[in-house]
């Protein structure tokens, strides 16, 4: 957990003191009031041995990402809509080519003015992927697929944007669906919903259910800071408490990105993804009390360091 507490205590920190420096400037009108564009980018890493002493193996991964916002700032109202979109495979040795990353995330935000930096808000959002997941180097057993899982959030509360650059949403009343459309994975319960029953013979008596409803209480803190001419911090953290059921175990998901501009195109990344979600178990193979094939919750963590193309329109 040292991972996820240490990363949501870096953006939050951020956010808090460079959230605080200077007027947002979403308060005045806007001559245009819908601002668009986004960075598309593709990221290479390789490691070539040939006759190496220390030993290795060579490698090679290519992250594909795009990232996109149209953003309406007007009188009183604000509606912020993102699309993120991440997909990376990377082939090791002479291993078959696996992927490494993948994201779809929709966001749209619609805000009214109600007073000194504060909106009423209603805020949706959609997450899933693109591709069927393997447990590695198991090829053999999937654990992920297209919408399964799927994750739609509806919140209505209060946004809180002291800038241009940070905003905080404070969300009491909040529905989340997890949409598990694999019936392989709906009947192996997978991400928290219902699994399916069996009879002596593992024979299919009751399907697993498809979809899980939630309800509870939403926080949400972004930041988009150029830290200078060249270098864009972008951060992200959401947290979800669900009233119905183990309430004390919050769902959290923080994202850092760090782009560095070397010139018009060639840009270098540093993206960090840390998840806990405790309705999603996976395999600890930690020899405990001889016991090495238990599954549970645990603090998920992902780096990506990369160079290559970007383009900023």
């Amino acid at each position: 957990m040292r991972k996820i507490y240490f990363s949501i205590a870096i953006i939050i920190l951020l956010s808090l003191v460079l959230g605080t420096t200077k007027p947002a400037a979403a308060q005045a009108d806007s001559l245009k009031p819908w601002q668009t564009g986004g960075v598309t980018s593709l990221l290479f890493t390789q490691v070539a041995l040939s006759n190496w002493s220390a030993g290795g193996q060579n490698s090679l991964s290519a992250t594909a990402m795009i990232n996109l916002f149209a953003n309406y700032h007007k009188k009183r109202s604000q509606w912020d809509n993102t699309l993120d979109l991440c997909y990376a495979m990377q082939k090791q040795g002479k291993g078959s080519v696996i992927k490494s990353d993948d994201k779809i995330d929709l966001s749209s935000k619609y805000g009214q003015y109600a007073f000194k930096h504060w909106y009423y808000t209603a805020m949706l959002n959609f997450k899933t992927q693109f591709a069927q997941g393997y447990n590695y180097p198991n090829d053999s057993v999937m654990i992920s697929d297209f919408m399964a899982p799927a994750y739609l959030t509806i919140a209505l509360g209060m946004d809180y944007k002291p800038t241009d650059y940070f905003t905080l949403l404070i969300a009491p009343i909040t529905g989340r669906m997890t949409f598990v459309n694999n019936q392989t994975l709906a009947n192996q319960g997978a991400f928290g919903v219902d699994p399916a029953t069996f009879d002596d013979s593992h024979n299919v008596l009751t399907a697993g259910k498809k979809t899980r409803a939630e309800f509870g209480g939403y926080i949400k803190a972004a930041l988009k800071y150029d830290i200078m001419k060249n270098i864009t911090l972008q951060a992200k953290v959401d947290m979800f408490s669900n009233y119905l059921k183990d309430a004390q175990n919050i769902d959290i998901n923080g994202e850092l990105l760090i782009d560095m501009k070397i010139n018009k195109y060639i840009s270098a990344s540093i993206m960090v993804n840390t998840i806990y979600d405790d309705d999603v178990k996976i395999n600890i193979d930690d020899n405990k009390d001889g016991i090495t094939d238990r599954t549970g919750p645990r603090t998920q963590f992902k780096e990506v360091l990369g160079i290559g193309f970007s383009y900023k329109f």
